[in-house]
């Protein structure tokens, strides 16, 4: 008995809401760990990790063609014709943007050397409250070169040792896209077969709930990519439209600028507005920049409102607070990489977690007001607060004799 009394003295009644809450932290941190190692486990291997997306990312688009020419003709075949078509257009737009910045560029230069005038004498004639003379850039512009050669000369050795190592990433660059084309042709021609190898290594409990998460990221992301192609594709016959009837020049250059922007969310298209109003302000004029930068601006409208709610309608449906993070949080982790493949992440992570979880009912009407709700708990409080105080007089009402007695 004495034991016993001792044991149960020992034993801390923990609350029934801190151990359930207790759990749920450490599960948090577990979780956290996991994502933690795997993000460390990414960057060791970053050139695979690009390699892999890329291929899913070209996979995702070129699947539904392979899938539609295999109907006619053998797999391979089907997987091989629709890899050199997709490279011989990527091939023919490099072709066609080099080929006519080639044949504008006497005329560009001329363009260029009347639009700087322009800039300057606007700079130094122009409404601005402060004016800048010809003689004063040029000034300032023979400052910064002087101390540009001053670096150049002071850090040669190190300059040296950064074109070495930028030599050694182009080497990396040219692996990482063979990588990814192996990899391609493989997903192309024996996807479904190595996904149902994979699954087969699972316990047979386990095999249809990762399938199905499985498939929820994998429509996602394919929707993800293939909508972000077209509409990059068409931000870019826009771009190319709009550039042409301005009358700017290197219009197919920018334009496939614009193109390559829109896959970064959020900062890729004002970027390329950015360029492309410096080019017509420079060749054209402010007018010719003004009118660009407004149209570059309403094709941000049309795709933000028309081309992305029809092109990829439910399947990535991110709030834009949600975006707006994401891809904050990726450029601060991973730099331009990371802004670029951080929403297809989110996407699919949300895909997977609504593939597996089973919500509960949602709530109807609406919520209670902050206010009453204060006011509630305290008013609750209060009632504690005054049971409590009732409570101890009346304890100490009921000693007070005992205590008398004692003392007489």
């Amino acid at each position: 008995m004495p034991e016993r009394a001792l044991h149960d003295r020992d034993q801390v009644d923990v609350p029934r809401w801190l151990r359930r809450y207790g759990t749920m932290a450490w599960l948090l941190i577990g979780i956290v760990i996991v994502v933690a190692m795997i993000v460390f486990a990414t960057t060791r291997i970053q050139a695979v990790f690009i390699a892999v997306f890329l291929a899913l990312v070209v996979t995702s688009v070129l699947y539904p063609v392979v899938t539609y020419l295999s109907r006619v003709m053998p797999r391979p075949l089907a997987t091989a014709v629709t890899l050199l078509g997709s490279v011989a257009v990527v091939v023919g737009i490099f072709t066609y943007v080099i080929s006519s910045v080639a044949g504008q560029w006497e005329d560009l230069a001329d363009q260029f050397g009347q639009g700087i005038d322009d800039i300057f004498e606007f700079l130094e004639t122009g409404p601005l409250p402060v004016h800048f003379t010809q003689a004063e850039i040029y000034d300032w512009i023979n400052e910064l070169v002087g101390q540009a050669q001053d670096y150049v000369s002071q850090n040669a050795g190190t300059l040296a040792g950064q074109v070495l190592s930028n030599a050694g990433a182009v080497a990396l660059l040219f692996t990482v896209l063979a990588l990814s084309i192996f990899v391609t042709v493989f997903f192309l021609l024996r996807g479904g077969d190595m996904w149902r190898w994979f699954l087969n290594q699972l316990p047979s409990k386990s095999r249809e709930p990762v399938h199905r998460a499985a498939s929820a990221g994998w429509y996602t992301f394919s929707g993800y990519a293939r909508g972000t192609v077209i509409v990059a594709t068409a931000d870019g016959v826009l771009a190319f439209i709009l550039l042409a009837i301005v009358g700017v020049p290197l219009a197919a250059p920018l334009a496939v600028l614009v193109f390559i922007g829109a896959f970064i969310p959020l900062i890729g298209a004002p970027l390329a507005m950015i360029i492309a109003a410096v080019v017509a302000l420079a060749a054209g004029g402010i007018v010719d920049a003004l009118i660009v930068t407004v149209g570059i601006a309403l094709i941000g409208q049309i795709e933000g409102h028309l081309l992305q709610p029809l092109v990829m309608g439910k399947q990535v449906s991110l709030h834009p607070v949600v975006v707006a993070l994401g891809v904050t949080a990726g450029t601060f982790l991973a730099g331009l990489l990371g802004a670029i493949i951080a929403i297809p992440i989110i996407a699919v992570i949300w895909a997977v977690y609504s593939a597996l979880h089973e919500p509960d009912p949602p709530i109807d009407g609406d919520l209670p007001d902050s206010r009453v709700i204060a006011e509630r708990v305290s008013r609750r409080r209060q009632r504690h607060n005054e049971r409590s105080l009732g409570a101890g007089n009346d304890a100490e009402a009921d000693a007070g004799p005992a205590l008398g007695g004692v003392r007489a």
